[in-house]
Formats: structure tokens, C-alpha cells, sequence
């Protein structure tokens, strides 16, 4: 066994015995009870709400985003707000304004949609760059600054955003940094024969989302996420993370690769799933489960009209060509 492997060896091997599985399962239970047949989809979407991150759904209409964001919403409990983009949609819609008290006569401070736990942002590309540019404080600093005055956002705060293909009409493709705040880019794809069956006998007589109740109250929700931060990393498992990232910027085919904020919402990612799987420590194994997830739509190649297929395709070989710490 080499140094570094021993090192990590060093760092634990035991998962806790007070591991969230129970909770994560309770969570992943409700939510298939609206999502038939999405069962790592939905483990992906509760990993990065652990880790406090945030998601950006894309794929065709009528494939469940919404259905999957609103379930996730009913299932850990607090606040929930649902913003519908569309063209017309000014920032103001979401951060809320200043308006005139008639009997004061002063200005108040009338908070928006985005004052809540979680946001579900319904597809945020049909809204206008400008309006787009409304959420890169709320989600990057949870904050919000209106009139220069600065509103802190509740705790937790998360927003999953749904998004239509580009090629569609009447939407605006994301800007780089709007997607750089999102630490999943995820596609659910249609649902197999039996999965689409069983929600078509589901919905025949009932919609299973009303059915859906919070599984933990919203103070145990964050205690969810501050252990999941708590989780001790290695140096090494640390190192791996960010040789990764590195490896994306210096491809052939790549303009800009995987920025620091990649690399900090990789490592948080993992921690999350670490916590999931009853761990208080990181593994490379986690690093890898969740490369593949986090960093592809953080790549901007040079091609521009690369798929999203070509960005997963520089992360599998930065896989393949960064030699991972091993765990004995």
C-alpha cells in the first residue's frame, strides 16, 4: 500500500452507525410515489438538495420535471414557491419590490416568490437573459438586493429549475454563469413500459402528488445538510477532486473547463452522497458517482453546438486518465 493510500486508510473506514439512510429512503419513498421508475434520478435530485445545491432539470415537455421538483418540495416540508418563466417575466416577479405604505407614506419591502425554502423555477429558459440574471444572487450568495437594501433568503434555500431543449421555440439558452450556479444538470428521460403504466393506473381516479406529506420537519431538513457538510474529506480524495476539474480545462476540445465553483460543488456533492450512504467520510468513490453529474454542463467547448453528450464524453476521459486514491 502506498503513502497516500494509507493515509486515507488512516482517515476511517467505518461507516457511522448514525448514518440518514433511514431519512434518505423515507425522502426517496414519497417522491417515487409521484416518480414511477426514476429511482437514480430521484437519489441525484436528494444529493444535491443535501449538499445545497442546485438542480436545473432539462428535457422535452411531459416528462415529469415539474411532477419530480413539486415532490421533492411536499416531501422535505418548509416554504415552497413556484415561479412559471415566460417571456414577459421581469426580475422584479421574482425578488419582489418596493411599494408605497399608504399609511406611513414609506417605501416596504414586498419580498418575492424567491423567499422561500425551495424554489421551483418552471422553465427558466422561456424567461429573458435579464430576468434569468434575477436568480445569480439569490442562488450563488442566498441573498437578495433590492433598492440597496440586502434581504437574506430563508435557510435552507433551493432552487430546482426546469428547462425545455434550446431547439425549441421561444426559449433562450442559459448563460454561462446562470449554469455555473446550478451543481446538477439532469435529464430524465421517458419513463420505461412499466413505470409509464403504473402512472397512467395512478392518475386514472387520483393525483399522487396531493398525497405527498413532509417526511421530517424543516429544522431536521437542515440538519440533514449541515451533516452531510460536516462530512470530513482527505486531502488526497480533495486533490482528486481537483485534479479532475483540471484535467477538463486542459482538453483539446474544451474553450473553458470546469470552473472552481465546479470543483467546490463536486466535492460538496459527494460529501452529501457520502452522508446518504451512512458515512461520515469521503470516499473517491463518491467523487467518481458524482463527476459525471456535476461537471459536464460547467464545460464550454469549443464547438458551439456541441451536445451536452460531448461534455460527458471529456469527463469520462478525465476519469480515465486521473489516477484515483485508493481505499483498502
Amino acid at each position: 500500500m502506498t503513502t497516500e493510500q494509507q493515509a486515507i486508510v488512516e482517515q476511517g473506514s467505518v461507516p457511522s452507525p448514525h448514518g440518514p439512510v433511514t431519512v434518505g429512503e423515507r425522502i426517496e419513498h414519497a417522491v417515487q410515489s409521484v416518480i414511477s421508475g426514476k429511482a437514480a434520478e430521484i437519489r441525484t435530485v436528494l444529493t444535491v438538495l443535501l449538499a445545497e445545491g442546485h438542480v436545473l432539470l432539462e428535457d422535452v415537455p411531459g416528462v415529469g420535471k415539474t411532477q419530480l421538483a413539486r415532490a421533492f418540495a411536499a416531501a422535505v416540508g418548509g416554504t415552497v414557491r413556484r415561479i412559471q418563466c415566460t417571456p414577459d417575466l421581469l426580475p422584479s416577479d421574482i425578488t419582489g419590490m418596493s411599494v408605497l405604505d399608504q399609511a406611513t407614506g414609506e417605501l416596504r419591502f414586498q419580498p418575492g416568490p424567491v423567499f422561500a425554502n425551495i424554489v421551483i423555477a418552471d422553465e427558466i429558459n422561456r424567461a429573458s437573459p435579464k430576468t434569468q440574471a434575477a436568480l445569480l444572487e439569490c442562488m450563488a450568495e442566498g441573498q437578495v438586493t433590492v433598492d440597496g437594501v440586502t434581504h437574506r433568503l430563508p435557510t435552507p434555500f433551493l432552487v430546482v429549475a426546469t428547462q425545455n431543449p434550446i431547439d425549441m421555440e421561444g426559449t433562450y439558452a442559459l448563460p454561462e454563469a446562470q449554469r455555473d450556479r446550478f451543481m446538477v444538470r439532469l435529464e430524465l428521460g421517458y419513463p420505461d413500459e412499466g413505470a409509464e403504466l403504473a402512472m397512467v393506473q395512478a392518475r386514472e381516479t387520483a393525483q399522487p402528488l396531493d398525497a405527498v406529506r413532509p417526511v421530517l420537519t424543516q429544522q431536521e431538513f437542515q440538519a440533514q445538510i449541515d451533516a452531510a457538510f460536516a462530512v470530513r474529506a482527505h486531502e488526497l480524495v480533495e486533490r482528486y477532486a481537483v485534479r479532475l476539474a483540471r484535467a477538463t480545462r486542459e482538453h483539446a476540445e474544451v474553450r473553458l473547463g470546469a470552473s472552481p465553483r465546479a470543483t467546490l460543488q463536486l466535492v460538496r456533492a459527494a460529501k452529501a452522497r457520502a452522508h446518504l450512504l451512512g458515512r461520515d467520510w469521503l470516499s473517491p468513490d463518491d467523487v467518481k458517482a458524482l463527476a459525471q453529474h456535476v461537471l459536464p454542463h460547467h464545460l464550454v467547448m469549443h464547438d458551439p453546438h456541441a451536445r451536452h453528450d460531448e461534455a460527458r464524453a471529456v469527463v469520462a476521459q478525465a476519469l480515465a486518465g486521473t489516477v484515483a486514491p485508493v481505499m483498502r
